[in-house]
This record gives C-alpha cells, sequence and structure tokens, in this order.
C-alpha cells in the first residue's frame, strides 16, 4: 500500500529575515502565488525587502536584539497579518529551536526542520554522537563536554597534537581555538569558553584533531517527512577568511566521482538520522589523501545556496516551501545532475586595505553585472543607507558556465563592471582572488588566504585601474575647462565638462600601464 499525502497549501509566509535573503526567498513566493509579509526595524525603513512583500510591519529598534530577534514581536505580527507560515532565511531564528516551537504552538508552520531535529544538530556534541551511530566517519575527538583543565590536557596529548578546541553550540567560527603546543591549551579554553558564553550563552566545548591541509565541502540536502532525502551535490568552501566563507563553487576542483558519490551517501544518513525535514547542509573536513569527516549541519537555507540552484536547476526555496506544505520530494536521486560548473563572490561593504573593517554608509551609485550566466542577489539601491547594525554582506554575486575556466573569465568580467559608490567594498579583493595561480589551478584549502596574503593585500594591479586613471583624468579636464571658458553660460559650461569628462575617460580606459 502506498503512502498518502494530504498537502496544506500554504497562502502567506511572513520572512523573518531581512536583506538580501529576504528578498530572495520572496521572489520564489511571488512565482508560486503566495503573499509575503516583510518585518523590518529602523534601521531597515528603505530596504528593498520592506518595498518587495505584499505587506511590512516594523518592529522595533535598529539592533536586531530589539527586533529581528524577538520571537514575541514576530509573532504578533504573524497573527496580525494571518501568515500561515514563517520562513527563517539565515543567521538570526533560523537555527533556534526554541522559536520553531513557538511557532508550531501558535499554529504558525515553520519553514524548516522541527525543534528536535534543531536542537540534536544544533549541538555539536550531539550531532558528533547521532553521525557515529549512523556510520559517518568523525574527526577523532570527544563526544562529552569537557570538565575541566586538566582533562583537557590529557585528552589532547592522547589524540596529538594540533588540536581545534570548538564550542559546542558554536558557529560562524566563534569558540573556536587552534591549538598546535601544549602551552597553548589553558589559554585557548579559557578564551574559546569566554567567547562562547558570550556569543551563545553555553560555555561546553570539545576537542576534535586537525586536520593540516583542510578542504571544507558541505552537501546540500533535502528531506520531506516521509523519510526520503537526497543530496544535491557538494560545495567547495575552503576560501575563508578567519573561518567565514568568501567565495563558493560547485562542483568541487578536488571532487572524484567516487569520492562524491561516498560523500553524498553519508550526507543522506546525517538527514535520516537527525529526522529532518527541508533543506539543510551537511558540512565535512576533507583532507589531501580525499579522506572526508562529518563536521557539523547546518539547519538551514545556506548563504551559498544559488550555486547549487543554478548547476542542479532546483529553486530550494521552493522546495523548501512545498515540503513545509506536506508533499513529497518530486524527484530522486537518480533524477539529479550537475551542469556545467558555478561560483559565488560575497561582496561586503568593508574596506580590505584596513582590516576588513566594515564601511557602512550611503549608496551614491551602483550598477551591477549582467549578461550570460550572471546573477546578483543583493538588496541595496541608489540612495541606500547601509546600516551598522548587521552584517556587512550586502550582495552575493553568483556565476554559471560550462566549465570551471569559463566561469573564472566570467566572474572577472563582471566583478570589473560591478561599480558601486559611496562605500568601500570587497570587490577588488575578489578580483585579486580570481588571479591568484593557487586559485585559478584549484589546488587551494582553507589556507589559501593566509599563504597568499602578500599578493591579495598588494595595492597595484594596474590593468584594473584603468577606471581610476579615467576618473583622474577626467577631473583635470573639467578643473582647465572651468579655468578656461569664460564666455559661455553656466548651462553650457556644465555640458562642454561633462563631454570632456566622457571622451576623456574613455581613452583613459583603454590605456594599459
Amino acid at each position: 500500500m502506498g503512502k498518502t499525502y494530504s498537502p496544506v497549501g500554504i497562502k502567506k509566509i511572513l520572512v523573518a529575515n531581512r536583506g538580501e535573503i529576504a528578498v530572495r526567498i520572496m521572489r520564489s513566493c511571488r512565482e508560486m502565488g503566495i503573499e509575503t509579509v516583510a518585518v523590518y526595524s529602523d534601521a531597515d525603513r528603505s530596504s528593498l525587502h520592506v518595498r518587495y512583500a505584499t505587506e511590512a510591519y516594523h518592529i522595533g529598534p535598529s539592533a536586531s536584539s530589539e527586533s529581528y530577534l524577538r520571537m514575541d514581536k514576530i509573532l504578533d505580527v504573524a497573527r496580525k497579518s494571518g501568515a500561515d507560515a514563517i520562513h527563517p532565511g539565515y543567521g538570526f531564528l533560523s537555527e533556534n529551536s526554541q522559536f520553531a516551537r513557538k511557532c508550531t504552538e501558535a499554529g504558525i508552520k515553520f519553514i524548516g526542520p522541527s525543534a528536535e531535529s534543531i536542537e540534536a544538530m544544533g549541538d555539536k556534541i550531539s550531532a558528533r554522537k547521532r553521525m557515529i551511530a549512523a556510520g559517518v566517519p568523525v574527526v577523532p575527538g570527544t563526544t562529552e563536554k569537557i570538565a575541566d583543565e586538566e582533562e583537557a590536557i590529557r585528552i589532547i596529548l592522547g589524540i596529538g597534537l594540533p588540536v581545534m578546541i570548538k564550542a559546542s553550540a558554536g558557529g560562524g567560527g566563534k569558540g573556536m581555538r587552534l591549538v598546535r603546543k601544549e602551552e597553548e591549551i589553558k589559554p585557548a579554553i579559557r578564551s574559546a569558553k569566554s567567547e562562547a558564553k558570550t556569543a551563545f550563552g553555553d560555555d561546553r566545548l570539545y576537542i576534535e584533531k586537525y586536520i593540516e591541509s583542510p578542504h571544507h565541502i558541505e552537501f546540500q540536502v533535502l528531506a520531506d517527512r516521509y523519510g526520503d532525502a537526497v543530496h544535491l551535490f557538494e560545495r567547495e568552501c575552503s576560501v575563508q577568511r578567519r573561518h567565514q566563507k568568501v567565495i563558493e563553487e560547485t562542483p568541487s576542483p578536488i571532487m572524484t566521482p567516487e569520492v562524491r558519490e561516498k560523500m553524498g551517501a553519508c550526507a543522506v544518513a546525517a538527514a535520516k538520522a537527525a529526522n529532518y525535514e527541508g533543506a539543510g547542509t551537511i558540512e565535512f573536513i576533507v583532507d589531501d589523501a580525499l579522506n572526508f569527516y562529518f563536521l557539523e549541519m547546518n539547519t538551514r537555507l545556506q548563504v551559498e545556496h544559488p550555486i547549487t540552484e543554478r548547476v542542479v536547476g532546483v529553486d530550494l526555496v521552493r522546495e523548501q516551501i512545498r515540503v513545509a506544505e506536506g508533499f513529497p520530494l518530486p524527484f530522486k536521486q537518480k533524477d539529479l545532475k550537475m551542469n556545467g560548473h558555478s561560483m559565488e563572490c560575497r561582496i561586503y561593504a568593508e574596506d580590505t586595505d584596513n582590516n576588513f573593517m566594515p564601511n557602512p554608509g550611503k549608496i551614491t551609485h551602483i550598477t551591477e553585472p549582467m549578461g550570460l550566466g550572471v546573477r546578483c542577489d543583493g538588496y541595496i539601491h541608489e540612495g541606500y543607507t547601509i546600516p551598522i547594525y548587521y552584517d556587512p554582506m550586502i550582495s552575493k554575486l553568483i556565476i554559471w558556465g560550462r566549465t570551471r575556466e569559463e566561469v573564472i573569465e566570467r566572474m572577472r568580467r563582471a566583478l570589473y563592471e560591478y561599480k558601486i559608490s559611496g562605500v568601500k567594498t570587497s570587490i577588488k579583493y575578489l578580483l585579486k582572488i580570481m588571479e591568484t595561480p593557487d586559485f585559478r589551478n584549484g589546488t587551494y584549502n582553507t589556507h589559501f588566504i593566509e599563504k597568499n596574503e602578500e599578493f591579495l593585500n598588494s595595492k597595484v594591479n594596474c590593468d584594473k585601474h584603468c577606471e581610476d586613471i579615467a576618473l583622474i583624468a577626467a577631473f583635470f579636464e573639467h578643473a582647465s575647462r572651468l579655468q578656461v571658458v569664460k564666455k559661455i553660460s553656466p548651462h553650457e559650461r556644465a555640458l562642454s565638462s561633462l563631454k570632456g569628462w566622457k571622451n576623456l575617460g574613455r581613452r583613459a580606459g583603454m590605456l594599459r600601464l
């Protein structure tokens, strides 16, 4: 006897998030004929997600602790607006089991896994135990919290240096310390515990053997409530700075068909072991010999999900919603194929020449790249002021091509066309990465930025600074015309200067020093 399904159509979704991910979710909702509700803080009154939604509600001051992290306010808006589901996006409340539980208790569908699954996989110690039971390889280390510093020393010396000390409730690189020497153990434990307590309210730590030349590879999974699960192949996420991803691509340049099949099977087993429902990501550490180990599970939509969408041809947000409505997965593993190559660059409003300091401010001009294989997921617009209160990522540039080589060249072109004025961004830094030999030949690992720091931080790159030359030349042309043009009207003078600016800019733009 076959399975029976009782789907319930979702008519209105409250997106409990902001910025580019809120807009991206709303786009899929619009295609599905689902109304959307935006919530916004004081700082986000003019943000694109507020304009794009069917309706929008103010939920508090700019600080996220008083707005986007306030479960009571968000649930109150859901009731007032008549929303029958909430999509949390990523960050904020997306992996908060208490919020998922409160949504269910209020009769509002949480578009994501159950609170129990979030708790099981959100706690790193608990997740390690489940993976071991499911036969998924894990990095050698502890499966219980560290009792004290003396016990930690005994465990670490037993595993062998180097090791990583990690927060059990951690994420985003917080509460992590690399220990290479015995005298570093106690200071590392103390600082990791303090950071974990501040960031997560939980100072429990565990220990893992440190893989010397690690690759960070993750598998996208989808699972429905009927026990079926599939993976949508891997993403290579090894270009990282301070444990934060900078560039992601799929397929991974180091992957083989045999290893992909094994890792994919482990990813599906991990999802099933967690009784998972919806979209999630299984993260692995892979060494140079392609031995792989479970790292953690992200029980939400990932920032880098668009590259999977582009290569596999599946709208992950749409599938999240369909699973939440009660539909079974519309495909089996054998139906899923990879087509071409895709890469994502995260665009940040930050000063890469000043230790990557966030650079909030008013956008005076923006020109997004276009053309074959180019997708921009962003939320800024001309006149918009980037607030200081949130993550400085302002957009994601996603490129598709038939081959990795084609994608890199297309990404270089698109980054060159991407113009944002008013704030400093990471665009030129990303261009440097595209030119780095280790990246171009696909031999990089998580030490890539550290290894290539001198080149990436170098100031001179003549081929990419022609626009700067054009602007300087245009300024001098403008100034000289103001001095020599005496007998024409102010309007004619302005037009004359503008023509000179354009012509000189075009000529300078063709220079190659």
